[in-house]
């Protein structure tokens, strides 16, 4: 990859302009986009209130292809899940090279338990030195949209090729941005996008997680309830929502997988 920095009026590149090599997901086969969509169209009302484990067997039964279950490492109620309905999947992890150490730790223990669901790690395509060198320092805190287009969103999107669809654990009752979230759409690029937690809430997720005696994320037990990257991660105070604690671009409720 060209380490050749276009620099503007002798300073930092624009963080508008993606890194070399940046590209989008490659076009579902056609058979494949078209049968997506019927699934859709045929499921989506009758998946909107289901439970998480009919969600996933119906994932299983249907997705006309590998599936990427993507997981933040917060908690890891969907690898069980995924585990549990034999779903034919990778899990996708984004490494973003800024995450909390445990976050790391919680990833490293989840390959080793789901050795039936490969772990990917998806790493944007500059390092954080490298990042800092063209961007300019702390890109995080001087264009959070940027950062997160470069360092989620984008790698996520290059890692798609390969899936008919992926598993997100978005919930409805996260924030009032996600409460009508769907079970099952389609993302922009016509993959399914299937959200088995959407009915779930925080204490639902915590009663899953002690039932099955999961692997627990140490900072979920000091009032850190949604995790991303560490410098725009924090605690939440009782009764608020659980994304209160996260640090988006300015007039944004997401850092851009979602939206």
């Amino acid at each position: 990859m060209s380490r050749s920095i276009n620099l503007l009026g002798g300073g930092y590149r624009d963080p508008s302009i993606s890194p070399e090599g940046t590209r989008d997901t490659a076009a579902l086969e056609p058979g494949i986009a078209k049968q997506n969509q019927r699934l859709v169209e045929d499921w989506a009302e009758k998946l909107y209130a289901e439970s998480a484990e009919n969600i996933l067997q119906w994932a299983a039964e249907h997705a006309p292809g590998r599936l990427a279950v993507t997981m933040s490492m917060e908690n890891t109620v969907l690898a069980e899940l995924a585990h549990r309905a034999g779903l034919d999947a990778d899990l996708l992890f984004i490494d973003t090279g800024f995450h909390f150490p445990e976050t790391l730790e919680v990833a490293d223990r989840v390959e080793e338990r789901y050795p039936d669901l490969p772990l990917i790690r998806v790493h944007p395509l500059l390092r954080p030195a490298e990042q800092d060198a063209v961007y300019g320092p702390r890109l995080y805190a001087t264009d959070t949209a940027a950062y997160n287009r470069m360092r989620k969103v984008e790698p996520l999107n290059m890692a798609m090729d390969p899936y008919a669809g992926w598993v997100t654990g978005l919930r409805r009752a996260d924030s009032e941005h996600r409460v009508q979230a769907p079970a099952l759409s389609l993302d922009q690029h016509g993959r399914l996008k299937i959200s088995p937690l959407v009915t779930w809430s925080l204490e639902d997720t915590d009663a899953y997680i002690a039932d099955r005696d999961l692997i627990i994320h140490p900072l979920t037990l000091q009032g850190y309830r949604s995790i991303g990257c560490a410098p725009l991660t924090f605690p939440v105070s009782e009764g608020e929502d659980a994304r209160a604690g996260r640090v988006f671009a300015d007039g944004k409720t997401e850092c851009g997988l979602h939206e």
